[in-house]
């Protein structure tokens, strides 16, 4: 997103923080229902808040709809304009108060962006609820921040939950500081993972194991199982991310949450197509459906989740099967339901989808559509300097062959070629 467009930033000028939503919204092409869905707002109060104009903005709600988008502050009127504090802008106190409130809302609603789960009850107002609402802030940022240039940060971010979990006062609070340092520790191989340094991601994805083992939380070992489950499949270890998953819902018995069985099913799934069984695979998207059916849509997800799990997961899962599969049928025919993970927000998942969706239609002969999605994904990936965006769309190049490519081909391999990440 061009955050200097001239039209953009006139409306943000002008104070018609509406106009900026409606327009970000429309580029990355979400409905208006679609945004409010990720924000816990309804369609109407989005079509509210894009005809608002220079009026008076309820500031928890164009706080949640900037972040889901990823609109810089300033753009809404949400950030300080970079006066020294206490210094008056314009000599308007009502302007000046507005701004403040406006900073207050940011903070406030921070929380409570897409549905992010609050801190459990025995963590709140201490350090590690503190800390562990850091470390989903940044979990977030992953969607939209090269992983390069968040990982001193997260680096930074782990040496400050390891000392205050070594001065913590009693067991109690050190299980809470182990639990934080287990979702930092798996964010840290995440961004391994997306800087293709797979030999980090591997010990930090253990070393997140290990903590939640230590803060005794079944959900969050299960958690950090099925990530580390998640990582082994896509470099073709699929009977260990196999066992992986067993061991997680070993973990957590029975009954298990909905969304953990949702998401390890869907897991499964891929892993079972990424070794080629087909059935396998199709029984486990059909059981993750089940579970889905079962969650209620208005509830935030339990941490660890940052994200919520529903039917489109389902049908991105269902996309990421048929492309490893080879079955164009699974693709295309899921493609309108997992349209609105093409329109997230999320760059990098939906760059990876697209080269999902871009596989089918290669597999179905429809060259020119795979390799103009793949171009875009590619773009996306090396926009972000997203390794595994790379890593993968060099998968989707080796599935075609010809000696005398034609001419979308040789762009994406000029492309493909500067991908030094």
């Amino acid at each position: 997103m061009n955050w200097s467009d001239s039209a953009l930033q006139a409306a943000s000028a002008q104070g018609d923080y509406g106009r900026v939503i409606q327009f970000v919204r429309t580029s990355v092409r979400m409905t208006q229902g679609q945004l409010g869905n990720a924000c816990g707002l309804s369609q109407s109060a989005i079509s509210r808040l894009e005809k608002r104009g220079t009026g008076e903005y309820n500031m928890t709600a164009l706080a949640r709809a900037a972040h889901h988008l990823g609109i810089p502050p300033r753009l809404v009127g949400l950030a300080d304009t970079g006066a020294v504090p206490g210094q008056r802008r314009d000599g308007n106190d009502d302007v000046k108060r507005r701004h403040f409130l406006a900073d207050v809302a940011v903070v406030a609603a921070a929380p409570a962006i897409n549905a992010v789960t609050p801190p459990r009850a025995e963590w709140d107002g201490g350090q590690a609820a503190m800390l562990r609402l850091a470390t989903t802030a940044y979990r977030r940022m992953d969607a939209t921040v090269s992983a390069r240039h968040l990982a001193d940060t997260v680096a930074g971010h782990l040496r400050l939950v390891q000392t205050v979990a070594s001065q913590a006062a009693d067991q109690a609070a050190r299980n809470r500081l182990a639990a934080v340092g287990s979702e930092a520790a798996s964010l840290a191989g995440w961004l391994s993972w997306d800087m293709a340094d797979q030999g980090s991601a591997r010990t930090w994805y253990g070393a997140a194991i290990k903590a939640a083992r230590r803060a005794g939380d079944p959900l969050l070992i299960a958690y950090q199982q099925g990530s580390l489950a998640q990582f082994e499949v896509e470099y073709g270890n699929c009977a260990q991310g196999l066992r992986l998953i067993r061991s997680a819902r070993r973990q957590l018995g029975s009954p298990c949450p909905p969304i953990a069985a949702a998401w390890l099913s869907s897991l499964e799934a891929v892993a079972h197509a990424t070794a080629g069984d087909e059935r396998a695979a199709d029984r486990a998207l059909a059981a993750s459906a089940a579970e889905v059916s079962r969650m209620s849509g208005t509830e935030a997800p339990p941490w660890p989740w940052v994200f919520t799990f529903d039917e489109r997961k389902v049908a991105a899962a269902r996309v990421t099967c048929g492309a490893r599969l080879a079955r164009p049928r699974w693709v295309l025919a899921s493609i309108g339901d997992a349209a609105s993970a093409l329109s997230s927000s999320h760059e990098k998942q939906r760059a990876l989808l697209a080269l999902d969706v871009a596989n089918g239609h290669m597999t179905a002969g429809n060259l020119d559509t795979a390799f103009a999605l793949a171009t875009q994904a590619l773009d996306t990936g090396l926009k972000l300097r997203s390794g595994r965006v790379a890593e993968r769309a060099r998968a989707f190049r080796r599935g075609y062959s010809s000696t005398t490519p034609p001419s979308i081909v040789r762009e994406f391999d000029s492309r493909l070629n500067d991908a030094y990440l």
